[in-house]
């Protein structure tokens, strides 16, 4: 059996761990290597990769960036969550602001010190990131328009510091960048239809609110249909393997996310849609393995 002050400490981390969504965290490393694997260093040897101390180096402080951002944006956002995600609200504030707020400086000092093991350009590239997000989470969060762009690009930013470390620029990988923002635009949308209720209270100047849910309804059926886009170009025009079977999962999901988005009304109905949209973005994680399913066997 746990004492109390085991129990106390067990809360104190599980409650960490959601305020930083160390579950998003584990998927985002996990899609940087995947796409260093099967994307961006495809000609490059498994154990290359695997064991490339730089790529891990950049990996961490992405993860670490990006932990420091969910900790800003939790402490700008306390009361707004209080309204919109009362038990896990309930949860976040088993530890204090203050020791979130020194967690949140601990971690952007950790990221950057990793960064400068690779090289000097990785630390401006992550000091830019880090500042980037707290200006997100402290002015641009509250503006339509500008609040979810902003979000969009911070959220798949990370990719590009691999990205950028393979110096790869085929066209291919752009077409999925632009897939994976419109997605993130959509789930962006969806978040903010779906915490209509705390935003009013605090005075956020969300698209719904400034708009109306019409029109927010309107955007996203834009976006749903742009994304067929990348789609089709990924698809009919590149060599993706057996990822055409997600692509074409992804067309039946986002119809039926449609049908659903213009008769929902609730909070409940939202966070339906909003979960699809997650669920999208996690099948694509994974199916990346799809593009060439015996690549690793052939490289190790």
């Amino acid at each position: 059996m746990l004492s109390r002050k085991q129990k106390h400490v067990l809360l104190k981390f599980f409650s960490m761990f959601s305020v930083v969504r160390g579950y998003n965290i584990l998927v985002i490393i996990i899609a940087q290597y995947l796409a260093a694997i099967y994307i961006l260093a495809h000609d490059k040897p498994l154990k290359g990769i695997l064991f490339d101390i730089n790529l891990f180096m950049l990996v961490l402080a992405s993860a670490a960036t990006i932990a420091g951002g969910y900790i800003i944006n939790n402490f700008y956002d306390s009361e707004k969550d209080l309204i919109n995600r009362p038990q896990k609200s309930k949860l976040d504030r088993l530890v204090s602001q203050n020791t979130k707020l020194s967690f949140y400086f601990v971690l952007n000092f950790i990221a950057v010190i990793m960064a400068s093991y690779v090289s000097f350009k990785p630390v401006i590239f992550f000091s830019v990131y880090i500042f980037g997000i707290w200006f997100y989470s402290h002015k641009l969060k509250k503006l339509p328009f500008i609040g979810n762009l902003t979000s969009a690009v911070l959220t798949i930013t990370p990719f590009f510091a691999i990205f950028m470390y393979y110096k790869n620029f085929e066209t291919v990988i752009f077409v999925h960048a632009l897939f994976l923002f419109l997605i993130v635009s959509m789930r962006e949308l969806t978040k903010d239809l779906e915490n209509i209720k705390g935003d009013l209270l605090l005075n956020y100047k969300t698209i719904p609110i400034a708009y109306g849910e019409k029109v927010s309804k309107v955007m996203l059926t834009i976006l749903a249909v742009l994304t067929l886009v990348p789609i089709y170009l990924l698809v009919y025009h590149f060599e993706i393997g057996y990822m055409y079977i997600y692509f074409y999962l992804c067309i039946v999901l986002l119809f039926g996310f449609l049908l659903l988005l213009w008769i929902s009304k609730t909070k409940t109905h939202y966070l339906i849609l909003h979960n699809i949209l997650k669920f999208i973005i996690l099948a694509g994680v994974f199916s990346i393995v799809l593009i060439n399913v015996d690549l690793v066997l052939n490289r190790i």
